[in-house]
């Protein structure tokens, strides 16, 4: 009787052992990608609306881009005015804190 507990599992007992695994494993699996969609959906949504918006974004940059290359300072007017910008709304929302 002794002796019983000690023998090694049958390959047939191995075998459902294993398959058992597998299918913990694919369930687990099953799970974490649908926490991994559930996550990055609101990445995918945004990138979605990006992308319909892609030609009239591409457009609109090459239209900036000829004028910029037609008067050059403008482009460091332009950075100034930016830069000058960001500032004031960045004290803004200091001050309404």
């Amino acid at each position: 009787m002794g002796a019983d507990r000690h023998q090694a599992p049958s390959r047939a007992e191995r075998k459902a052992a294993l398959e058992s695994r597998i299918e913990q494993q694919r369930v687990d699996i099953l799970v974490a990608a649908g926490r991994f969609r559930t996550a990055t959906q609101p990445i995918d949504d945004g990138w979605h609306t990006l992308m319909r918006f892609k030609t009239p974004l591409v457009a609109l940059g090459g239209l900036i881009a000829l004028r910029l290359a037609r008067r050059p300072g403008q482009l460091l007017r332009l950075g100034r005015q930016a830069t000058a910008g960001a500032l004031v709304l960045n004290r803004a929302r200091r001050l309404l804190r």
